[in-house]
């Protein structure tokens, strides 16, 4: 089966806005075993909107249209479908008295430009839209059944999931929904983890995805929803492959950190001179986290407090440790400064303090090279709240230095 989404407008043609919509899509779809084989754009002109309305009729057994339903000139989804499957556009009196319903609830008269939203091809099904002003609809072009939908993304949405993708399963009942696992890297190339990975063979249904955002590499794990047990164990053979440089599994790294902290409850304070505040706006996005955090400082220029240019990762220590004292928490968290690509992170526990010196292997942006410096010292923290061997080796970073001082030497 193949299934094709379609969204339309010059804002999203042109880049104006994101298209957030297909992607959303595409995830719903595919665990639910309807995975999409196609995805594309066209704008409000409607030889462009009839043209692509056929190829993909010829081409998709379904197909899902995203926008054009609005009540403006521009709008134009309906006019293109009722010409593309050769009929009439006929004033759907049903969504008529929807809508002047609507307005009278409001206590204000309908606007007239709304009345083309009860315009709709002859041959569609109205498909209910219980929060906003243009229904979607259902109908055949040639032999593929198309959805229509508001762009909106909340209308869309609830659409896609309480009318549309409930009627997909109606059509075609053989589908099985699809499942994800995930294993969150750092550390790695995805090079080096396809070279791993890539001579496994998994069994039917099962296949390996591989999604890279600095800093981490996701790999992904995609198979059938009711063969939980056979997932689980192929996600444990995959783990151990990349154990070393697993930061996390089925969730987030941030999200996992934060488990752990609560689950130990500790707490945690965190100051910053490398990672230019970006730790700690990171670390208190997650509920977890927020909720143990004590206090962060951000420190910019070369303070006084981390100077030291004989031994910076002494002074790193220092300051940490300093900070934990200060704020009174579990635990401190600290970026150090950087200097000629080495930069330093240290953590401070009852346990004793571990950090290390590292340099960067290439030249990055700011605000990626602050995302880099970031995972490392979150990293340092992960492993020791998992009591995993603290020092770590990155592929795309140099270890100049690595230090541990147990509680006994403090």
């Amino acid at each position: 089966m193949k299934i094709a989404m379609l969204s339309t407008g010059e804002e999203v043609l042109h880049g104006d806005i994101v298209d957030t919509n297909a992607a959303w899509l595409s995830s719903l779809f595919y665990q639910h075993g309807f995975g999409l084989t196609k995805r594309s754009t066209v704008g409000d002109k409607l030889s462009s909107l009839i043209e692509e309305f056929l190829m993909l009729s010829f081409n998709n057994d379904v197909v899902i249209v995203n926008g054009g339903l609005g009540p403006t000139t521009d709008d134009m989804s309906a006019t293109a479908a009722a010409r593309a499957a050769d009929c009439k556009l006929v004033l759907f009196r049903e969504w008529l008295g929807h809508l002047e319903a609507m307005y009278a609830r409001r206590g204000i008269p309908m606007p007239d430009s709304n009345l083309k939203q009860a315009m709709l091809p002859e041959i569609a099904d109205i498909v209910d839209n219980p929060i906003g002003t243009a229904c979607g609809f259902k109908m055949l072009i040639n032999d593929a059944i198309f959805y229509f939908t508001p762009g909106v993304p909340s209308e869309f949405k609830l659409m896609a999931e309480t009318q549309i993708l409930p009627d997909l399963k109606k059509h075609f009942p053989e589908v099985e929904s699809s499942s994800c696992s995930r294993i969150y890297t750092f550390g790695l190339s995805e090079s080096g983890i396809s070279d791993t990975l890539d001579q496994m063979k998994l069994p039917h249904g099962y296949e390996l995805g591989y999604r890279s955002y600095l800093p981490f590499i996701e790999v992904k794990l995609f198979g059938p929803s009711n063969q939980v047990e056979q997932r689980v164990k192929l996600i444990q053979i995959i783990h151990k492959h990349l154990e070393t440089n697993t930061v996390s599994v089925d969730m987030p790294m941030v999200d996992h950190v934060g488990q752990l902290l609560a689950d130990k409850r500790l707490t945690l304070s965190v100051s910053e001179k490398s990672s230019a505040g970006h730790l700690t706006y990171w670390l208190n996005g997650n509920e977890n986290i927020a909720k143990q955090f004590g206090h962060g400082w951000v420190l910019s220029g070369h303070h006084a407090t981390i100077l030291d240019e004989n031994d910076p990762l002494a002074a790193t220590f220092a300051f940490a440790g300093a900070t934990r004292e200060k704020c009174g928490t579990d635990l401190a968290l600290v970026t150090g400064n950087i200097d000629d690509s080495v930069f330093s992170v240290a953590l401070s526990t009852e346990a004793g303090e571990w950090g290390a010196l590292y340099k960067l292997s290439r030249k990055y942006q700011r605000d990626d090279q602050v995302k880099v410096i970031s995972a490392v010292a979150l990293d340092l923290l992960r492993r020791y709240l998992e009591r995993k061997p603290m020092s770590a080796r990155y592929s795309f970073l140099e270890k100049v230095k690595e230090m541990h001082i147990p509680n006994s030497a403090l």
